[in-house]
């Protein structure tokens, strides 16, 4: 956090936060005279668990799961629901090219499949995973639920940082 300059904080919650509050700003109306709609915002499992040096998008992101319940509150009572998708490691140029950055003298294709064995399904997902879950959500067949942030993230939240020894009584 000390090292985080006041100008990356901004930008981050900028795009982040204030982007999605202003289209939601001003998609309401419009969805208001539709009869109701549903938004789909993106946002992270860094909004429930984090890494280190990442304060400025954990924050951003727990901001948006926030921010999501707000509007799926205050405007439920007009058919506009509104719902988070957090996912875990995605597979996406971002993510390469975080790899890149963070790998030193590693193949960043090792430090990639690190990421991925992270998670309990063994890999990362892919963009069209996480983008199946925004069409449910964005969907009819999701009728009933607002305020909600799904974690597409193949178990990385679920998990348990520490494992126990194989004891052959279990």
């Amino acid at each position: 956090m000390e090292t985080t300059d006041e100008r990356v904080w901004n930008e981050v919650l900028a795009v982040n936060v204030t982007s999605i509050f202003l289209f939601a700003k001003h998609l309401v109306p419009l969805m208001r005279t539709a009869g109701g709609g549903s938004i789909v915002n993106v946002s992270s499992v860094q909004a429930f668990v984090t890494q280190t040096d990442v304060v400025a998008y954990a924050a951003s992101k727990g901001a948006i799961n926030a921010l999501t319940r707000a509007i799926a509150v205050d405007h439920a009572h007009e058919q506009i629901r509104c719902n988070a998708v957090c996912p875990g490691s995605v597979d996406t140029p971002m993510l390469r090219a975080s790899a890149e950055r963070f790998a030193g003298d590693r193949d960043p294709a090792d430090l990639l499949g690190d990421w991925g064995r992270a998670h309990p399904l063994g890999r990362m997902a892919g963009p069209g995973e996480v983008a199946e879950a925004c069409a449910f959500l964005a969907g009819p067949r999701s009728a009933f639920v607002t305020g909600s942030e799904m974690r597409v993230d193949g178990g990385l939240t679920a998990a348990a940082g520490v494992t126990l020894p194989t004891d052959e009584r279990n």
